[in-house]
């Protein structure tokens, strides 16, 4: 399978603007944001689409949650939405998991 964006910017083969890095996770500003803040929680680990987790993953995706409100606490934002995309009907553009964290307006519900 050919490497992804995602796996591009985790070895540094592409800029990104970095919000966050540990040994499991990269979290980066979007680049085509569709709100005031609009991050990406990635996992380091290449899992395609949720339709692809395992059993084993459970503690990885649960982390993004947690890597996702360090990282906008420490923006100073409490009120946001989160999203995952699971297949290219759902607009998925990139196979390789990833959280979108969106913050810095109101949203309506349902959601678009």
């Amino acid at each position: 399978m050919a490497e992804t964006l995602f796996e591009k910017i985790i070895a540094r083969k592409i800029p990104a603007r970095i919000a966050y890095e540990d040994d499991d996770y990269i979290v980066i500003h979007d680049i085509q944001p569709q709100a005031p803040v609009h991050l990406l929680v990635i996992t380091k680990k290449v899992i395609p689409t949720l339709n692809d987790l395992t059993p084993d993953d459970a503690a990885l995706v649960g982390g993004m949650f947690l890597v996702a409100r360090k990282v906008m606490q420490d923006l100073g934002h409490t009120d946001y939405r989160t999203v995952f995309n699971c297949g290219p009907g759902a607009q998925q553009t990139i196979m390789h998991l990833h959280l979108h964290v969106l913050a810095g307006r109101p949203f309506n519900w349902p959601p678009g």
